[in-house]
């Protein structure tokens, strides 16, 4: 896809010669950008491009211009190097204080918008690198994010559980929301990792909360269930495209974990 991005935003941008020309060109970046879109390729490669668009070209095409799109490029690229500097000193935390600190950068670092706004769907699980770039999402997005670091920082996979809820807010009904669970060890009380508050808290004071189904690359527990009663790679369809594009961004050895769910515990699942 990147090529192809290229192609079609390095053909003929200059201005055009022709009526003809000015017609085609944005038809091909308007199916060019809908394309992006629909495969959540990541815009910095467009923003790349349209960096080095001529001016005359940003006119006659009406594209965002160069300093527009050199900002939104180097605003992605602070924040995916932000995240970076935090997993690279939190390797040697305490588990719990790895625990404090990628709940709070996620939390203060990125915003929270619905799937609409940002994705244009109902509901859309974002990898931790769509997340970044977008510097936005939702419930789910925060969770996937705060999930996938803590198995960067060697957290085993048994020790934590993408957990969808029921949340008390206040309204006229519950709504759906999803948080992280880390078990000290088997059996105990999790502590949760939720993008609503800033403090990490016991389970067992999260009244507000309903458990509806857990999960991670071992199993799928339905409610408060001890036994696993589903493979999520199979059950859950977004969980499984979601690790698809992880793949596809380049995370293979934490991707083929996912898909295979055979890593041991403690073992590092990305290779930097």
């Amino acid at each position: 896809m990147a090529t192809s991005v290229l192609d079609v935003l390095r053909h003929r941008f200059d201005a055009p010669r022709s009526a003809s020309t000015a017609r085609r060109a944005p038809a091909r970046l308007r199916a060019l950008l809908s394309a992006c879109r629909k495969h959540h390729v990541v815009s910095a490669c467009v923003l790349a491009c349209l960096a080095h668009t001529p001016a005359r070209a940003q006119t006659a095409y009406g594209l965002p211009s160069s300093e527009r799109a050199q900002g939104f490029a180097a605003q992605i690229a602070n924040r995916l190097g932000e995240w970076r500097q935090m997993i690279e000193a939190s390797r040697f935390l305490a588990d719990s204080e790895k625990i404090e600190t990628v709940n709070r950068f996620f939390n203060r670092a990125l915003l929270f918008a619905n799937d609409r706004e940002v994705w244009g769907s109902p509901d859309h699980w974002a990898t931790p690198m769509e997340f970044m770039e977008r510097g936005r999402g939702d419930c789910e997005d925060f969770a996937i994010a705060k999930y996938v670091s803590l198995r960067m920082l060697g957290l085993g996979a048994e020790r934590l559980r993408l957990v969808y809820v029921h949340a008390d807010v206040g309204a006229a009904k519950p709504i759906a929301h999803m948080v992280v669970a880390f078990y000290e060890r088997p059996g105990a009380d999790p502590v949760l990792m939720d993008n609503m508050i800033d403090s990490v808290r016991p389970a067992s004071l999260r009244t507000d909360l309903s458990i509806v189904y857990s999960f991670n690359t071992r199993g799928l527990w339905i409610g408060g269930g001890k036994a696993s009663s589903a493979n999520p790679n199979t059950r859950l369809s977004r969980w499984r495209g979601l690790v698809q594009r992880m793949r596809t961004e380049g995370m293979l050895a934490w991707s083929t974990s996912l898909m295979t769910a055979q890593v041991a515990s403690g073992d590092t699942v990305i290779q930097n």
